[in-house]
């Protein structure tokens, strides 16, 4: 499983020069989406009014929360990272060895590409001469290991809470896309591989289905106790 998830990130990741670095710096972080997530914030308060979009709010919040501190119990952070202490957890692909036929361990690769990061010229005197297989922007230098996704896991969240509430054909294909992009920009900046993006994926389509259960049956309920009151 691992030499296929090795091979497959190799495949996808690649140098597309400053501006795929801008450009996946961008997507991979939060500014880029804020309008997405007031798009979502209009939809649901057109549909269910202010009530209903003050529920969801707090149901999205919680579910995206609730993937994000899933998916940091095998990355030893967040607050849950202390829940499963002798689980060994996976290397980011930018610190992984392997793929760079290097004999050196994952800490010496990390600390090789920390240095790159913040002193350029003190890792140009170390004379390294290494064609590097993985491409790694220095602004992606950062966090040690990848597995689960925490960028996966939140955004399949947010997808699958939304589309279920909203139920449009456009609004889905909408997240599909931008579901893709992101999950592929962390495999452009050598932060996962594609497995950690999966196991992710799982993580908050589960965390966003619990979410949108919540949201319908509390609104549900809610318009049945109103009906009857009108009665």
């Amino acid at each position: 499983m691992y030499d296929f998830d090795h091979d497959l990130f190799l495949a996808l990741n690649f140098d597309g020069g400053e501006v795929g670095d801008f450009l996946m710096n961008t997507v991979s972080g939060t500014a880029m989406w804020i309008p997405l997530y007031l798009l979502i914030l209009w939809m649901i308060w057109r549909h269910d009014g202010w009530k209903g979009m003050l529920l969801f709010l707090v149901l999205m919040i919680g579910a995206i929360a609730l993937s994000d501190m899933i998916s940091g119990i095998f990355k030893h952070n967040g607050l849950l990272g202390d829940l499963l202490p002798d689980f060994q957890p996976r290397w980011r692909p930018m610190f992984t060895p392997a793929l760079e036929d290097m004999s050196i361990t994952p800490d010496s690769l990390f600390n090789l590409h920390v240095l790159r990061r913040d002193d350029p010229e003190a890792f140009a005197n170390l004379g390294l001469v290494h064609e590097w297989a993985v491409h790694v922007p220095v602004e992606a230098v950062s966090g040690k290991f990848g597995t689960v996704s925490a960028h996966a896991s939140t955004i399949l969240a947010l997808a699958v809470i939304s589309c279920c509430a909203l139920k449009r054909k456009w609004f889905t294909w909408l997240m599909v896309f931008s579901t893709v992009i992101i999950c592929y920009s962390r495999i452009y900046l050598g932060k996962h591989f594609p497995m950690d993006l999966v196991w992710g994926s799982l993580v908050g389509a589960a965390a966003g289905y619990l979410g949108w259960v919540v949201y319908r049956l509390i609104i549900r309920r809610t318009t049945s106790d109103k009906r009857q009151n009108e009665e």
